[in-house]
């Protein structure tokens, strides 16, 4: 049974800098993908960035490119998401999700796939 537990939300200023940690445990194979979601009160669920875990290609949703990093250290299980030059509308719940067949969950070709393993989720808000 996959287990994702996430890290690392709080209050920050705009323009200031957060990093998300997604502890992930019990996978039984080497190819699965991770993804970043948020939601915000009143707004549906948006893929934030993932991460393949096979080949590390990675993919970001338009809102976020080139403010956020996605990264992975295999030896800690766990993924971060740096997000810098932070916006009143980044705030949301982030959520960490998990699942196999990577290329089904995260490539440019598909984008945000659909995930069967959730985080709880941790909040982040951006207020001045």
């Amino acid at each position: 049974q996959l287990q994702l537990v996430e890290s690392g939300g709080g209050l920050v200023q705009p323009g200031g800098s957060l990093r998300l940690s997604c502890a992930a445990f019990g996978f039984t194979s080497d190819y699965y993908a991770i993804g970043w979601f948020r939601q915000a009160p009143g707004k549906e669920r948006e893929g934030v960035s993932c991460i393949n875990n096979s080949d590390g290609s990675t993919y970001y949703g338009d809102s976020v490119k080139g403010r956020f990093t996605i990264s992975r250290d295999n030896a800690k299980n766990t993924v971060y998401l740096q997000m810098n030059s932070l916006k009143p509308e980044d705030t949301a719940v982030y959520y960490c999700a998990a699942d196999y067949l990577p290329l089904l969950r995260c490539s440019s070709g598909i984008g945000f796939g659909k995930y069967d393993y959730w985080g709880q989720g941790t909040q982040v808000t951006v207020s001045s």
